[in-house]
Formats: C-alpha cells, structure tokens, sequence
C-alpha cells in the first residue's frame, strides 16, 4: 500500500481527481509555519493510502492538478518514492539519495522552501 500526504490548498481551482480508489486516514487542519507569499498560512492536510497498482496513475493525475509556483505532493510505496509537481514526477527507489537530491533541487528551483522538503526517505 502506498502512503502519502495531500495538502487540499495546493490543488489549483477546477482540479479533478477521479477514477482512483484510495483511503482517507486523516484530515488535519495546521497552521503551515513556513507558508511561502503564495501559500494559505494554515493548511488542510489529507493523510491517504492507495494501491501500489494506483501509485503511478494517481501521481500523473496530481501532476496535472496541481497548483505552482512551491506545490507538490508526496507518495511512497514500500520499495519507491514519488515527488510530484505540477508538470513533473520523480519516481525513484526509496533510499536513493541522488534522485532524492535531484528533486529536492527542482522543488528549490520552483520555489519551495528547504523547510518543505521533508519528505520521507
């Protein structure tokens, strides 16, 4: 089962998810803390799991749903990780640091602040 955390605000207006079964664990409203000047100050966040089979095809409907500039979403399944932006998905082992690095500097490059890049190895 892949795990991941969706923050609601970084969907862009009129972004469709449909056609994916995944599971809701937890909803949580937070205060962001280190919210960029285009990002809400508070946060919905949606704990969620889905499929290993449903990783990949959710991920491509996220990239497309997905707001810019500083979103992304992460997912990860037992064995792989996938960062996606609007636009662009890196999918790589876990625990491959090169990759990790690669797409810490992309999330750097369109405006995430190092304090986001959190994501689990």
């Amino acid at each position: 089962m892949a795990a991941g955390v969706l923050i609601a605000e970084s969907l862009r207006a009129g972004a469709v998810l449909s056609n994916l079964q995944f599971s809701v664990r937890r909803i949580q409203r937070s205060a962001s803390g280190n919210a960029t000047v285009d990002q809400p100050s508070v946060w919905t966040l949606i704990f969620f799991d889905v499929a290993d089979a449903e990783a990949e095809a959710l991920a491509k409907q996220l990239s497309v749903a997905l707001n810019a500039p500083g979103w992304y979403v992460d997912l990860h399944t037992a064995t792989e990780t996938f960062i996606v932006f609007p636009g662009r998905i890196f999918r790589y082992p876990r625990g491959d640091s090169q990759r990790r690095a690669e797409a810490e500097d992309y999330g750097r490059a369109h405006g995430i602040p190092e304090s986001q890049l959190d994501w689990p190895t």
